[in-house]
């Protein structure tokens, strides 16, 4: 039988880890028998007691848990990727520590890999979170979907399941600066997708703040998608067409003897919209420089503190 390896970034989530370690624990038995576990979590610099229950679970379970502690917070995709060098299993799955995707859907999801898929999803069709919340992710995932990745299934996933062979390639790209869901479907592979609906955290607080809402948007954005850069340069044509046609009105307004578009106002609105539309575009420019920037200078995506293997 196979040997499943379970990853979970961890931030902030002391309260978490004890019900996460007894609900992965009892999970097991929804798996055909013979199935073996791994789990590697992954301390993505908490200033909680998040390391020392991470400690507690591995003492118990010393056989099957691998806890691996970063010097400082550098992300949950970050963090994912500092536990696959570590995930020994023929099947690696991606799960939160606040159990808001329910772990049962991992027997279902690891039946279809059994079929012959290499990368298998959990879509969410409905979040038991606040309407604000739910319209956030609902139009990030959305604008993705429309310019980005026109193949991410609707609603947008977390829980995730992919081969071996998915994670060897993820490895030996080294991405910078992406959104690990969707650099899975970026891949390429073929997958099936498993309907739920995200459930309401029940222990402690989210730590995905706006400012990271915003990072994650603007990276999927940079990462997967040129729309930004085709929309400044459609935007350009379109305002050298208006300037040229503007041109030809006041020539054509001066030789008939009409009066000229002139004046103060009308001057500084034109300066005051072309300087901004240069302002926004050298912005969507410099995000795409920034990251060229952060690739080309080789940094790890993470730093590990220490590992318990």
């Amino acid at each position: 039988m196979s040997k499943i390896t379970i990853i979970t970034p961890c931030y902030f989530n002391e309260l978490n880890i004890p019900v996460y370690a007894q609900r992965m624990i009892e999970n097991e038995s929804t798996f055909p028998e013979g199935v073996t576990f791994e789990y590697v979590l992954v301390d993505d610099g908490s200033k909680d007691n998040t390391w020392a229950e991470l400690e507690k679970f591995h003492a118990s379970y010393p056989h099957k848990v691998k806890i691996i502690k970063l010097v400082r917070n550098f992300g949950s995709t970050n963090a994912v990727y500092s536990a696959l060098p570590y995930a020994t299993g023929d099947c690696i799955a991606i799960i939160s520590a606040d159990l808001q995707d329910p772990p049962a859907i991992i027997a279902k999801m690891y039946s279809h890999w059994q079929n012959g898929y290499k990368l298998v999803l959990a879509n969410r069709t409905n979040r038991e979170e606040s309407f604000v919340q739910k319209l956030m992710a609902n139009i990030t995932h959305g604008m993705v979907r429309k310019w980005g990745l026109s193949n991410l299934p609707a609603g947008g996933f977390d829980l995730n399941l992919f081969d071996k062979e998915v994670r060897d390639v993820i490895v030996t790209m080294d991405d910078k600066n992406s959104f690990f869901p969707y650099l899975l479907i970026w891949l390429g592979y073929e997958y099936v997708s498993i309907p739920y609906v995200r459930q309401k955290r029940e222990l402690g607080k989210s730590t995905y703040t706006l400012t990271k809402k915003i990072k994650v948007f603007v990276d999927s954005f940079v990462a997967f998608s040129f729309f930004p850069i085709r929309l400044i340069s459609v935007l350009g044509l379109l305002l050298g067409s208006f300037s040229l046609i503007l041109i030809v009105v006041v020539v054509i307004s001066k030789i008939m003897g009409g009066v000229p578009i002139t004046g103060w106002s009308s001057m500084m609105a034109v300066i005051l919209f072309v300087s901004s539309f240069q302002m926004i575009g050298l912005g969507i420019i410099g995000e795409y420089v920034w990251r060229g920037l952060e690739s080309s200078r080789k940094r790890p995506n993470y730093i590990v503190d220490k590992v318990k293997q």
